[in-house]
């Protein structure tokens, strides 16, 4: 089954659409499109590469901290622990932004789960690196990304139900759950190379 936002846009104007729009609608769809929404061809998966992007910068960030706290003597634990943290509040945070942002552009358009709605590929795709080891190679991200991809355009069950979910949640959690198929699949994957590497 193609995922309706993998086909072309053509973005129509609707009576939602003409109306004044306030600055939170602005910001709302600044976030729901994260800079690629209105990209013609393909958007979910330019969202999903916004994702990639976030996933790298913070994977550098995470190495410069893990630096920093080794000259500072901490320990291991405590930096695992501290990145795992820091990794769910992010996520949870940017999940429940993107359902308040996919509300609003939903109401906009008056489309449920509009095709230039990305913040859920970029959600999605953060998941799915989850339980990737930071230093496996960049076969991971490569990998990742068409786990993810494949996931979101097939959805499994029950990821397609979460798409009848009200609102912008709808929109947020059929991307999640695919994330978490593909996280699933990174995990074993990742788990069987370090074994017979």
């Amino acid at each position: 089954m193609q995922n309706a936002k993998e086909t072309s846009i053509k973005i129509t104007t609707t009576t939602n659409e003409t109306k004044s729009r306030s600055m939170k609608d602005y910001v709302a769809l600044g976030v729901a499109t994260c800079g690629v929404g209105y990209i013609p061809f393909a958007p979910g998966t330019w969202g999903s590469l916004v994702g990639v992007g976030i996933y790298l910068l913070a994977k550098e960030l995470s190495e410069k901290f893990a630096v920093w706290a080794e000259a500072h003597h901490l320990t291991v634990s405590l930096l695992e622990s501290s990145r795992a943290s820091f990794t769910l509040i992010f996520l949870i945070a940017l999940f429940l932004i993107g359902v308040w942002a996919a509300t609003r552009v939903e109401k906009i358009t008056g489309k449920k789960d509009h095709q230039i709605i990305v913040i859920d590929e970029v959600v999605g795709q953060l998941v799915a690196f989850l339980f990737v080891p930071s230093k496996l190679g960049w076969w991971t991200v490569i990998v990742g990304f068409l786990a993810f991809r494949a996931a979101d355009i097939w959805k499994p069950y029950p990821t397609q139900k979460f798409e009848t979910l009200p609102s912008g949640l709808g929109a947020m959690a059929d991307d999640a759950m695919a994330g978490f198929y593909a996280a699933a699949f990174m995990s074993l994957l990742c788990a069987a190379y370090l074994a017979f590497r």
